[in-house]
């Protein structure tokens, strides 16, 4: 079992108090690490130590060309340890070893090396002002600590995602772990130290949200807070932030409940295949996921036929197996969660087509495993329709008019992501503007890369990772305003 410590100011270092926590496989209930338990004391000496990398200019200061070369070092160390993250991955967030050779190293590589590049890019601007008497340029400029709280179902590809924005524009970072799932991020700190990273500009910890991200986001000197997690926790971050002594800026992304429109035109076939990943990658942990389907009655009955026989032939079991394609959820009480949700749905009512129970046959007898679960509703009112359940469960609504199944699709209190195939661009194009989403997706399905832009809309959260867009939430604009007219011209008192 590994032995990770905090990483501060390029030392591992115990906890404070000493205290310790086990992060554990879901799949298997086997102990994957233990890992020091940071608390206050720890998150005032790892500000203070990104605070005086930042004020010292040695990372914010530095050549982009020179900060960019160390991202790239770090990133060909990530590649020369693939294996062993993918693996270390897949069993501390009970993930398939399919998923985290396919998705979570690659896209968590690609972010160092796009946003790497990217630190090479940051330009201002030039404003002409009328009366051609000053010269106005904008500039750009690093916020100073930024914390980084992030969660447990995408380890490190989430916390790349925060991290390599916020350090190619020159800030110093202060990473929180989810304590569910934190191995991967904590071994970041190996590969900054090899690369050749200064003391203080990149410090993670890990530790529960409750103590270790409740400090972070109310410390005086953390300039800037990104998280990535549940609305509930995101409305605390938004409430300590501005309570703080200096109010912060807030990125959040949090949850989805994303709606799936399949026109009666569709390729049938091809919409069912993006449909499945929608709900079932991840066991349907994503907050992206597509977990509201709206399908045109004149496909409905074929459609579905298709889709049940296709989800009841995915593979659930040995997560290092590399032909598994469903490993297990993130803990017995999500998935209690999520049984309660289809339990309660049918208990009112609701037809279950599949799924709707765990999955304890050998090799799923030690971990959190559930059938993927599809349920046919007639109403958006019911919880399984409105809330996000964080669950491989889908909910099937049928619809004859497109501008009924864009009415439903809206009627959420979220905006993430939402998807709508058919074969009339016009119907996409159409559907794709009135829809209120972040992201629409439009004959695929969550498609989400690290050169385009990431967020959601009303409860799903506020700003946006990725892309030339999300570098920029990691930047503060300065304008700036040179008088270059005559002296006397500029006297508004007319002394």
């Amino acid at each position: 079992m590994k032995q990770l410590k905090l990483f501060i100011d390029n030392k591992w270092v115990d906890a404070e108090a000493k205290a310790t926590f086990d992060s554990v496989n879901p799949a298997s209930g086997e102990k994957v690490a233990q890992l020091a338990k940071a608390a206050g004391g720890d998150v005032d000496k790892a500000v203070s130590a990104a605070r005086a990398a930042f004020e010292s200019g040695v990372w914010s200061r530095m050549d982009p060309d020179k900060r960019a070369d160390l991202m790239l070092k770090a990133a060909e160390i990530m590649r020369r340890r693939f294996d062993e993250l993918a693996q270390l991955e897949a069993i501390d967030a009970g993930k398939p070893i399919r998923e985290t050779r396919l998705v979570d190293i690659p896209y968590s590589i690609r972010a160092m090396e796009y946003f790497a590049n990217m630190s090479r890019e940051i330009k201002g601007e030039v404003i002409p002002l009328p009366g051609d008497q000053a010269f106005d340029w904008v500039s750009f400029e690093p916020y100073g600590v930024v914390a980084a709280i992030t969660p447990w179902n995408f380890p490190l590809h989430l916390a790349t995602r925060a991290i390599c924005p916020a350090i190619a524009t020159g800030n110093c970072v202060v990473a929180k772990a989810s304590s569910l799932a934190p191995v991967t991020p904590v071994i970041l700190g190996e590969i900054f130290l090899e690369a050749g990273f200064p003391p203080g500009v990149v410090n993670i910890l890990s530790g529960p949200g409750s103590t270790t991200g409740d400090a972070l986001a109310r410390h005086a000197d953390v300039r800037m807070i990104t998280f990535t997690g549940s609305v509930e926790i995101g409305r605390r971050v938004m409430e300590l932030a501005a309570t703080s002594p200096i109010i912060k800026k807030v990125l959040l992304e949090l949850g989805g409940k994303g709606p799936f429109i399949a026109e009666a035109d569709c390729d049938l076939d091809a919409a069912v295949n993006s449909l499945i990943p929608g709900f079932c990658l991840v066991e349907g942990q994503v907050c992206c996921a597509s977990t509201r389907l709206y399908l045109h009655s004149g496909i409905y009955d074929e459609f579905m036929e298709n889709l049940v026989r296709k989800v009841s032939s995915l593979r659930m079991g040995d997560i290092m197996d590399p032909d598994t394609q469903l490993g297990s959820m993130i803990s017995p009480e999500q998935l209690k969660t999520v049984d309660r949700y289809v339990k309660d749905a049918v208990k009112s009512g609701v037809k279950l087509i599949y799924g709707g129970e765990q999955v304890t046959t050998p090799p799923c007898d030690k971990g959190s495993f559930y059938k993927p679960t599809i349920l046919e509703v007639e109403s958006n009112s019911l919880p399984c329709v409105r809330e996000e359940i964080f669950g491989p469960v889908l909910t099937v609504q049928r619809y004859d008019k497109l501008d009924d199944a864009i009415a439903l699709a809206n009627d959420t209190e979220y905006g993430l992501g939402a998807t709508v195939w058919s074969s009339n661009p016009r119907t996409l194009f159409r559907a794709a503007k009135e829809i209120d989403a972040g992201m629409v997706w439009l004959n695929t399905n969550v498609m989400s890369k690290i050169e385009a832009p990431y967020g959601g809309n009303k409860n799903s959260g506020v700003g946006r990772e990725d892309g030339t867009i999300g570098l920029k939430e990691y930047v503060k604009a300065k304008n700036n305003v040179l008088y270059l007219g005559k002296p006397e011209d500029d006297n508004f008192y007319g002394f």
